[in-house]
């Protein structure tokens, strides 16, 4: 009993005699590599800023600017530790075998989390849409709000955020209408209308909404000739966050518009014919 106290005893003398020689030796390079840490740590954050400020000034996008400035931060981080660990006589060349080991299993573990942070790279640099631009994608649409390496985040007028990894964005069939959306509709009128008037009083209506905008101006014109009516056809553009209010709006509008004009809007008919039956 006594003898394994003594050998405890001794393992902790020769513990605390490691320490001791390890901060007599190195105490000064540790305090200085600290030192350097945190200076280099104030200037990247510093440099991080003023390089988010200048891709600003040259109107890049939010998103791609933070990005950038991250990259720099995280590059002159790994730079100061590299200097701080040679500064306390630590070889960095282990750590980058391990690295690199570790690096190999998690890519075989995380390739999913991968694709979509490589996806992400590429909307980031590519920037087939930013912030602000109405997209539809996946059979989903609505507004960018954020773009993140891992995935985007869309919402719709009713304030849904719906979060799309990137994976399913890159490589697929993408529509970006930037601020607006395109809506189409169709309407019948009678065929004994006089259709140069239909038109004209239909765009009148439209142009007084004030959710529709002026510019790209609305198209209106005769769709097709159906059995019962002769369709008029509209296509004009909205801010996408209003779309179903001016959806409701140019509807009421257009109704309106056609009963104070008296212009009829005919439903199906059918004519039947009895044979005679001997």
């Amino acid at each position: 009993m006594n003898e394994t106290a003594s050998e405890q005893l001794e393992q902790v003398q020769q513990i605390y005699n490691i320490i001791v020689n390890f901060l007599v030796n190195y105490s000064f390079q540790l305090l200085g590599a600290l030192l350097v840490f945190i200076i280099g740590l104030v200037i990247a954050k510093r440099i991080a800023k003023g390089v988010v400020a200048l891709c600003q000034r040259k109107n890049l996008d939010i998103t791609l600017s933070q990005f950038i400035g991250n990259v720099v931060k995280i590059t002159i981080l790994v730079m100061i530790a590299i200097i701080c660990l040679n500064m306390i006589g630590i070889s960095i060349t282990p750590f980058v075998a391990a690295i690199g080991a570790l690096g190999l299993g998690a890519g075989l573990a995380v390739q999913g989390l991968l694709s979509n942070y490589g996806a992400g790279f590429n909307i980031i640099l590519a920037r087939p849409f930013v912030v602000g631009d109405t997209i539809k994608v996946e059979g989903v649409a609505g507004v960018v709000r954020e773009i993140t390496l891992a995935f985007t985040k869309l919402e719709d007028e009713d304030g849904v955020e719906i979060l799309i990894p990137n994976k399913h964005i890159v490589g697929e069939i993408l529509h970006n209408s930037k601020h607006f959306t395109l809506t189409e509709m169709q309407v019948g009128v009678a065929y004994d209308s006089d259709m140069d008037r239909v038109v004209a009083l239909l765009k009148d209506a439209i142009l007084n909404c004030d959710l529709v905008t002026q510019e790209p101006a609305p198209l209106i014109g005769i769709a097709e000739f159906a059995d019962s009516s002769v369709n008029i056809e509209l296509r004009y553009w909205v801010e996408t966050d209003k779309l179903y209010a001016s959806r409701y709006q140019v509807n009421k509008l257009i109704w309106d518009t056609l009963k104070a004009n008296q212009i009829a809007i005919p439903f199906p008919q059918r004519e039947i014919t009895f044979l005679n039956q001997a």
